[in-house]
């Protein structure tokens, strides 16, 4: 398999014989709103992808999309995709939003049961996009389990902070490969509130469960509410002596195992 880290949580995934496109965001630095309240008000994205959209487009057999927040599935990739793609979603919501976008090739996954897509096993597995009310406000996300005869299990987890599903969704798949978005991004009201998706200490819990997996980590410094940096998480992982295990990537770095 193959790994690339595109830009925020958009990611490559070569997989058994099938490439996959993981939360698209195709925009143009700056096109748009930022995100708020937050400590910075950039405009989004607020890094340009490190390689053209033709690129990043190149040889995709399917897209997955685990929620349609706009720095996951933008207006630029709604735009850009070819609209007979496939394209893996969590529900019937999210599924409308592509079809009224115009995409004709839309399925829709059901928790826990797998889908073959030529010869790999995707199955769906549940996340929670923060804690709380927050949580309930940023909807529902998915994460994604990819099996194949002859590759390592991957579990991509999505927009999720740590609790108790990502522990059972760990002891149940016994994934090889982690991928994690940890920018620990979050909202501001009169003070730091909690975050949105993983920070070191989730991150840190994700390696104990799973102290032989590779974890790779994403969603980074790409959008303006972003509360962990690159540089940061890379000196906490210094400092417990993992950094064999825990992997932070460059935009356009990649992976093969």
């Amino acid at each position: 398999m193959n790994i690339q880290q595109i830009r925020n949580a958009t990611l490559t995934v070569e997989y058994g014989g099938q490439k996959f496109l993981v939360d698209p965001m195709l925009s143009k630095k700056g096109e748009f709103d930022p995100f708020l309240p937050a400590e910075r008000d950039d405009r989004n994205p607020i890094v340009e992808l490190p390689m053209s959209v033709d690129e990043v487009l190149d040889g995709v057999d399917a897209v997955i999309i685990t929620h349609t927040h706009e720095d996951h599935f933008d207006q630029a990739a709604k735009d850009q995709l070819p609209k007979d793609i496939k394209m893996f979603m969590q529900d019937e919501q999210d599924a409308k939003l592509a079809k009224e976008s115009g995409f004709t090739n839309v399925e829709v996954m059901e928790e826990e049961v797998g889908i073959d897509f030529n010869g790999v096993e995707l199955t769906e597995v549940d996340g929670r996009h923060g804690y709380g009310e927050t949580a309930k406000l940023m909807g529902n996300v998915m994460g994604i389990v990819f099996e194949h005869t002859e590759e390592k299990t991957v579990y991509l987890a999505g927009d999720t902070v740590w609790y108790e599903k990502v522990q059972e969704n760990i002891d149940t798949y016994k994934p090889e490969v982690i991928l994690l978005n940890g920018g620990e991004n979050q909202f501001t009201e009169g003070g730091p509130t909690r975050p949105l998706i993983m920070g070191k200490e989730d991150i840190y819990e994700v390696y104990e469960a799973a102290p032989e997996a590779t974890i790779i980590v994403s969603h980074m410094e790409a959008v303006n509410h972003w509360g962990l940096s690159r540089e940061e998480l890379k000196n906490f992982i210094s400092e417990k002596g993992i950094e064999s295990n825990v992997l932070v990537p460059d935009d356009g770095e990649s992976y093969s195992f």
